[in-house]
């Protein structure tokens, strides 16, 4: 073994930071038990120079692994519970979200879900899109995805 894959090695295994050796990009995988585990092959979050990508999530309750009862308000609230979990996981919080993209099952949920999102950022505006889709993992009838940028320090 050459002497920089040992270093490479040996960051992997004392920081739980994941390198690219070849391009000596580092970034790290954020994990919450308190939000529903992924279910396919991707990363709940993946902070990279500052930067947190949090993947999409849906109003699963991560105790039962069912999707949150009572329509689109019910669901958009667990769904920010979630996305709260891993943001403190990685120890961010939602004033350091920049970027906000909302999926939509059916257009017309729109404004109940503007509400609990306005409840969720209160006085923070970060951008956002909203899209609608024909159809969401688990018939969810939202799904929010993050990226939020830490605060210099």
């Amino acid at each position: 073994m050459s002497s920089r894959t040992l270093r490479c090695a040996a960051l992997l295994l004392a920081a739980s930071w994941f390198v690219s050796c070849s391009t000596g990009r580092a970034h790290r995988v954020v994990r919450s038990e308190a939000a529903p585990a992924p279910i396919g092959p991707y990363s709940q979050a993946v902070e990279a120079r500052g930067t947190l990508y949090v993947a999409g999530q849906i109003g699963v309750d991560p105790r039962t692994g069912e999707l949150a009862p009572g329509g689109i308000e019910a669901q958009t609230r667990r769904a920010f519970a979630n996305l709260e979990a891993v943001l403190e996981a990685a120890n961010f919080s939602a004033a350091d979200v920049v970027q906000a993209t909302v999926y939509l099952a059916d257009l017309r949920d729109f404004e109940a879900m503007n509400a609990v999102y306005a409840e969720f950022f209160g006085n923070t505006r970060p951008a956002r899109a909203t899209v609608g889709v024909s159809a969401l993992p688990r018939g969810a009838r939202v799904e929010i995805a993050l990226i939020a940028v830490r605060a210099r320090e």
